[in-house]
């Protein structure tokens, strides 16, 4: 897998057009609190976080809060913690915890949307996953997901409106294959330590659960739209919730070959869905791109290798100008890139070491 970039790197077309900021108020980008609100056990392990220090500053929630809602267990998440409680403990508040520096806010080009290429690059992209050969986990075992990844926000100072990209910075995900144990490491976001994501509730994105998953496009995509419907909020448009559901499975969760092959399928059967040219992830790394926008003018882009057609990353553009919004055309909402996806034997254990 690729190397992780350089100390503070900067991702590509990130536009220097002010200095770096202090820590101010920051709120979520203008039409970006329902895509982004955290699900039913998101909402749960973050209260817990949160209730023994001070509110932090409000910021867009972390994308791991938000992954995977295709399945029925996530709507048990609250039965389960109430009756057997969350452990997620990380140490003492705000010990060890790294704050992100801001800069300018990271802008990019807007590439143009073909609708009638997207069936045509999603066929091809899942008859390159069904040739992936991928390691089938055993029970123990763990899925390591390393990324990077960068926000972008409008920050507030007096009555003053700066609209500013955290720096790109490493995030570390373990998921048991059973779906009741984890780790997650992600500064700005957890202590330097990490938090556990142990819980009696299985996660949805565990691989004991993807595996289960229809590997029939029509089945897969009526079973997503059934239960995101139970679990979005109905300010969402479905087909675009179904969109991100996917795209969340694709970025933090190890789905074998065919279900893989199985959701690209069922995509490109979701109105909306059209292909970009030309894309850029976190790590400056150009591919094609699979991409829906919704309501608020924003487009989510899932990132391809040109040639491999390898999923390389996610991100979201302001593709459209909104009345009162300070995100102008060409920014990055949010960018991440998938730098190393393993099957590791253990908690906190990174593919080639000792955990």
């Amino acid at each position: 897998m690729n190397a992780s970039p350089s100390h503070q790197p900067h991702p590509a077309e990130w536009t220097e057009t002010q200095s770096l900021l202090p820590c101010v108020e920051r709120d979520l980008p203008a039409g970006r609190h329902q895509f982004h609100k955290e699900q039913l056990m998101a909402r749960i392990h973050e209260d817990l976080r949160t209730t023994a220090r001070p509110e932090p500053p409000k910021r867009r929630p972390n994308p791991f809060l938000r992954r995977t809602v295709l399945l029925p267990v996530a709507a048990l998440a609250l039965a389960g913690a109430v009756a057997g409680g969350l452990a997620l403990s990380s140490g003492a508040p705000d010990a060890g915890t790294t704050s992100l520096a801001t800069g300018p806010a990271l802008t990019t080009t807007v590439g143009a949307a073909d609708v009638k290429g997207a069936p045509r690059l999603l066929d091809r992209i899942s008859l390159a996953a069904a040739d992936t050969s991928t390691q089938t986990p055993r029970e123990g075992q763990y899925i390591y997901i390393e990324s990077k990844v960068a926000s972008t926000y409008a920050s507030h100072v007096g009555d003053k409106t700066t609209v500013v990209s955290e720096e790109l910075h490493p995030r570390q995900v373990w998921n048991s294959v059973d779906g009741k144990d984890g780790w997650l490491i992600e500064p700005g976001q957890t202590g330097d330590e990490g938090i556990t994501l142990a819980s009696k509730v299985v996660m949805s994105g565990a691989y004991d659960v993807v595996a289960t998953l229809p590997t029939d496009p029509d089945a897969l995509l009526r079973r997503i739209y059934r239960e995101s419907d139970a679990t979005r909020d109905h300010e969402v448009p479905r087909d675009q919730a179904a969109f991100v559901a996917i795209g969340d499975l694709l970025t933090e969760s190890y789905p074998p070959a065919d279900v893989s092959a199985a959701l690209y399928k069922a995509a490109a059967r979701i109105p909306g869905v059209v292909a970009v040219e030309d894309a850029v992830d976190a790590t400056g790394r150009h591919g094609v791109a699979i991409a829906r926008e919704d309501d608020t003018g924003e487009r989510t882009e899932w990132i391809f290798d040109a040639k491999t057609l390898r999923f390389l990353g996610e991100r979201v553009v302001v593709v459209k100008a909104v009345e009162d919004s300070p995100f102008k055309v060409g920014t990055v909402v949010f960018t991440s890139a998938i730098t190393q996806r393993a099957v590791v034997d253990a908690n906190k254990q990174v593919p080639g070491g000792a955990s």
